[in-house]
């Protein structure tokens, strides 16, 4: 009989049905225990979110500064585990509080030493800087990382960022306007990625994990944005300024964060098309450098 720990964080649902699709095929088999464990915090984050409070977020979040969370159940604790998969969402370019306040605490060491670990993540598109940083926060556990599957916002970025802060601050998945496609990870992405468990079963009751990445990889995990690198590693060195400045400014936080906010939107809006303007005129001139980009960020 194998234990598999499915831990998540959500606020929409979103993760949360992603990460039951993938565990379908491995809780229809008679042979596997299946545990689900959402994370909660002591101090919940709402949902829908208030702009204060979703901007507030900014320099812990990218900071990975932790808060408390609430102990995962005797149940839970009380197994060990064959694999734990660990579904994630990315805020500010880093993994969200919940998610980096769990693998900073002492549970994620009682739970994921010399386990293997699959991650997931569901986000808008960028999250390679932030799976860099989970990487390092399992070699801190000494969880041991096998697999990595992504799914995200499919819809080109500039018009995805419309209609993901549509959904963040009204806490309705809708066409906006009733043009724009819905935000978030398609309903087919979600239902489709019960492809992945099946994958994972097999190598779970080999209990093999070797090939598990390439082959995962082989049936779409994992699709690398060569523009998006680039602009993920520019914006986590400016981010860094950003919120160390503001947690250095305790006393004027609010007026700094209000500054934030206008250069995210410059950011977005004028800084983002200019760098894939960049990317587009030195694309030929680069192929070596994006193919060992991609094949590094699609492993683990």
């Amino acid at each position: 009989m194998k234990n598999v720990l499915v831990l998540y964080y959500t606020q929409s649902g979103q993760l949360e049905e992603i990460a039951k699709n993938i565990a379908n095929p491995i809780l229809d088999d008679s042979d596997v225990t299946l545990t689900f464990c959402d994370i909660a915090l002591e101090k919940p984050f709402p949902f829908p979110w208030k702009k204060e409070v979703f901007f507030d977020a900014f320099p812990e979040s990218f900071l990975q500064i932790p808060t408390k969370i609430i102990a995962p159940s005797d149940e839970v604790l009380s197994k060990k585990y064959d694999l734990i998969i660990f579904a994630y969402q990315v805020w500010y370019l880093s993994p969200s509080i919940p998610a980096n306040s769990f693998l900073k605490s002492e549970f994620a060491k009682q739970l994921m030493e010399n386990v293997p670990v699959i991650t997931v993540i569901g986000c808008r598109n960028m999250w390679i800087m932030a799976q860099e940083k989970v990487k390092q926060l399992l070699r801190d556990v000494k969880g041991n990382l096998v697999g990595n599957i992504v799914l995200v916002d499919r819809a080109p970025n500039l018009i995805s960022v419309i209609t993901i802060v549509d959904w963040m601050f009204t806490g309705v998945k809708r066409k906006y306007l009733g043009i724009f496609p819905k935000p978030g990870v398609s309903e087919k992405d979600i239902q489709e990625a019960s492809r992945f468990g099946e994958i994972i079963l097999g190598y779970l009751k080999k209990n093999d994990y070797s090939d598990l990445q390439s082959e995962l990889v082989r049936k779409g995990a994992v699709n690398v944005s060569e523009y998006l690198i680039k602009t993920d590693k520019k914006g986590n060195m400016v981010f860094n300024k950003w919120a160390s400045l503001i947690i250095s400014k305790k006393e004027s936080r609010a007026k700094w964060l209000k500054a934030f906010n206008v250069y995210l939107l410059l950011a977005i809006w004028v800084i983002s098309p200019i760098v894939y303007i960049l990317h587009i005129i030195t694309y030929p001139f680069t192929s070596e450098k994006r193919k060992r980009a991609i094949a590094y960020y699609q492993s683990v």
